[in-house]
């Protein structure tokens, strides 16, 4: 159930991008990295356990971004900016060009990438054959998202730059007269970097209230759970004692996501705290709590095992790795 200020104010809820359901959407993003990571012998799977009905429902429902403008196989990684090279762009073209009137996205996790890249394949921005470039050397599909990568616009793989990159851009376009929202993608986990904190306190400074971030709590870090890590404590007070209007979901309920995009927020932006399951749909990955970062088989009869069992509970055939 939504927990939101008693400020919501209903509002029109954006039509579907998609001819299918941001359900099925979800569905095949958490299929799509499964085959992936049993086929390359290790992946990010918690990952798209918990985001996947959240990176759904922002390509499919909530973003106002026009069609992609790079090629739908992405081309080699084309060396650093410089005054030398004219012809360098980030990957921020997937998510459609920088127009005024549209939406940007700061994808903040870097080592989310393979549940980005996923997702922009099954919302048909980004070609299937993509992922065979994943972690290739010379390939701008990197394993942890780098600026030249698919659905980036900076490089995040410092946790905690991302929620106030998007500020200091939303404040821009305010300046410049342009009327896109900021949407941030991040995680839970950024919130023991203290750019975090100030981000928020800024954005509520300067009236920024066309910043918007879904924040994946799904308790899981790097290291293990983030309690035995480092203990947040309530992060809905801190957000709210530093300027932001916070609402609190299940990052799984669709329904509740759309109700918290409606929040009305003036002068503040907005933070919705999506509690989720890093094993939603793929519950067989509990056995390898707290160790959920990135899935490595221990042997063949691991893998093996673990593509049996998640087959069946996502609906599809075990992965014919061999071949």
């Amino acid at each position: 159930m939504v927990r939101a200020p008693r400020t919501s104010k209903p509002k029109k809820s954006p039509p579907q991008a998609n001819a299918r359901s941001t359900e099925e959407i979800a569905l095949g993003i958490r299929r799509r990295v499964f085959e992936h990571t049993i086929r390359n012998n290790g992946g990010y799977l918690s990952q798209a356990c918990s985001a996947a009905e959240q990176l759904a429902w922002l390509y499919n429902e909530e973003l106002h971004i026009g069609e992609p403008t790079p090629p739908p196989v992405p081309e080699p990684f084309g060396g650093v900016p410089s005054a030398t090279n004219a012809d360098y762009h980030t990957g921020a073209g997937y998510n459609g060009p920088a127009l005024p009137h549209f939406d940007r996205l700061i994808f903040a996790p870097a080592h989310y990438a393979l549940v980005a890249y996923a997702t922009l394949i099954e919302v048909g921005r980004l070609a299937p054959e993509a992922l065979g470039q994943f972690n290739k050397d010379g390939s701008s599909v990197e394993m942890i998202g780098a600026e030249h990568s698919p659905g980036m616009e900076m490089h995040n793989g410092t946790l905690g730059i991302g929620l106030s990159t998007a500020a200091g851009l939303a404040w821009g376009r305010r300046r410049k007269g342009e009327t896109g929202r900021v949407w941030v993608f991040m995680s839970d986990g950024e919130v023991e970097e203290g750019q975090t904190w100030e981000a928020v306190q800024a954005a509520a400074y300067h009236g920024i209230d066309t910043l918007n971030a879904i924040v994946d709590v799904n308790a899981q870090q790097c290291d293990g759970a983030m309690d035995s890590v480092m203990d947040v404590r309530d992060i809905r007070a801190k957000f709210e004692a530093f300027g932001a209007v916070v609402a609190e979901i299940d990052g799984h309920d669709l329904t509740e996501m759309r109700d918290a995009a409606r929040i009305s927020h003036p002068g503040q932006p907005l933070i919705i705290l999506a509690k989720t399951s890093p094993f939603q749909s793929m519950s067989y990955l509990e056995r390898r709590f707290p160790r959920l970062h990135y899935v490595r088989f221990k042997d063949e009869a691991d893998r093996a095992a673990t593509n049996a069992a998640i087959a069946a509970e996502l609906g599809v055939s075990p992965v014919d790795y061999a071949h």
